[in-house]
Order: structure tokens, then sequence, then C-alpha cells
């Protein structure tokens, strides 16, 4: 997950203290959540929200392709 938010803060134009700052946290906070790469569901639509996106945690069926 962290190299897809790494991703959009690019397309975004935005930089990781810019993204500390718009959660209210520091960047040494989100930089260890990185490393981690442990964010839950209510960080990653926080974090989806302060980027300008929408974030869908999906599970997909492997066998059919089915969004469930």
């Amino acid at each position: 997950m962290t190299e897809k938010i790494k991703i959009a803060l690019i397309k975004k134009g935005m930089s990781v203290k810019d993204l500390a700052a718009s959660l209210g946290c520091t960047s040494q906070n989100i930089s260890g959540k990185f490393k981690r790469d442990n964010f839950s569901e209510k960080e990653l639509q926080e974090i989806a929200d302060a980027m300008g996106c929408e974030f869908r945690g999906l599970f997909i069926d492997k066998e059919t392709g089915e969004e469930i």
C-alpha cells in the first residue's frame, strides 16, 4: 500500500510533509508508517481524503474476477 500512496503523492504533486500536514501529524509519523506498511482502513481513507482521492478497499475473486 505504501507504494500506491507514494505514486498518488507524486501524481498529486504532494510531498510526505504535505500529506502529514493535511493529516495533522508529523512527516516522521508518516515515514514510519511507510516503513512498516501497516495502515488501517480508516487511515487509508484519511490519506485518500487528504490527497483528494477516493479509497476503495476491494476483494476480487481470483477465479471469476468478480468484486466482492
